[in-house]
């Protein structure tokens, strides 16, 4: 069999995780935490580029790794205007998007660029796989009830089709044969509905449960008038949603392991918190169960919450009626990203070309 050895990027806000892969194999992984004194030197995100593209290239030397023995390189894909699923090959159409005409600052942009200029250097193919932007539902699934505000396909795409290739793969089946209900249960919470290959509609981390830092969906009157009563402004509304909402909001902490061992040890404010959030949970999972007209082969739960037995036991006993619910903890990011591209360099998927106003 070919060997290829492929570099894994996953830019975060204040970190970028990446690994080294031969073929399935992870050889090397690492997280590379950026002290906060060096990012917020910078004005921009596009502004950082140099920075972490230095830092990979120096674990690239310490673990004596030649850029020349690379066969592609793979980045996580940013914010882009609605694009397919699968693979993109990174093209200066692309480049020129995410770094001149943005469609939102953010950390996930960097991966296409990160990958681009370190293949370019070697003349070697770069990717990205699953990007955040990917969008294939159907047009029922787009009517929010108000004109002005379209639904968007605004999920945890890459982790959660992962998933449901690996649970198809254990069962047996080919992911495009079957359907699939995902959790995909980290700092935010998003779930979606996989049918023959197609994740065809979600429940987005703004509509739907509450997460350990996010709101999720909240009664709109009430919201609006809270945003209209003078005590915070657009900002800290939003704050108030992302990233200070939900169990933080609650209780005051993100982590959400202290917050199960509480409730198992009797804490019932925390024993709340927790129920209503698989209660939450198991909702979403029954809506788009609807979607699927009931027609469901698995469900996943994953994402770091996914580690609490505690937490997918409550989602089971509710949802298990619906379909045998199967368990794949993580954020297997890196590891979605490299069988993505395996994939491609083994002629087993096309990769897309990106073009500005494509179909």
């Amino acid at each position: 069999m070919m060997r290829y050895l492929l570099l894994v990027i996953n830019p975060g806000s204040t970190s970028t995780k990446i690994a080294l892969y031969q073929n399935e194999s992870c050889l090397y992984s690492e997280y590379i935490e950026h002290e906060s004194r060096s990012i917020e030197k910078y004005n921009s995100m596009i502004e950082q580029m140099p920075m972490r593209q230095g830092a990979i290239e120096n674990w690239l030397k310490k673990k004596g790794i030649l850029a020349s023995t690379l066969s592609a390189v793979v980045g996580r894909g940013g914010i882009l205007p609605p694009v397919k699923s699968g693979a993109y090959r990174v093209n200066a159409e692309m480049i020129d998007r995410l770094k001149n005409r943005p469609l939102v600052e953010h950390a996930s942009n960097l991966g296409a660029i990160l990958a681009y200029e370190m293949a370019s250097e070697i003349d070697i193919p770069s990717f990205i796989y699953d990007s955040v932007s990917v969008d294939e539902l159907e047009s029922v699934a787009r009517i929010s009830g108000m004109p002005l505000i379209e639904r968007k396909s605004q999920t945890h795409v890459l982790n959660s089709r992962a998933m449901a290739r690996r649970v198809a793969g254990k069962l047996g089946f080919d992911y495009k044969d079957k359907n699939f209900i995902v959790a995909h249960m980290g700092g935010g919470i998003s779930i979606s509905a996989h049918r023959r290959g197609r994740i065809i509609d979600v429940v987005a981390d703004d509509e739907g449960p509450f997460s350990p830092e996010r709101a999720g969906r909240v009664p709109c009157r009430e919201l609006i008038s809270l945003c209209y009563s003078g005590r915070w402004d657009e900002k800290e509304m939003q704050k108030n949603l992302r990233g200070n909402g939900g169990i933080k909001a609650y209780l005051g902490t993100i982590d959400v392991r202290s917050v199960a061992l509480n409730a198992d040890a009797g804490d019932p404010e925390s024993n709340l918190i927790i129920n209503a959030m698989t209660y939450q949970i198991s909702k979403g999972i029954g809506e788009l169960a609807t979607v699927l007209k009931g027609d469901v082969d698995s469900i996943i739960l994953t994402g770091g919450i996914a580690y609490s037995r505690m937490i997918t036991g409550m989602i089971a006993e509710r949802t298990e009626f619906i379909a045998p619910v199967k368990i794949e903890p993580g954020e297997n990011e890196l590891e979605a990203l490299a069988f993505g591209v395996l994939r491609v360099l083994r002629g087993e998927e096309d990769a897309h070309e990106y073009h500005e106003n494509q179909d």
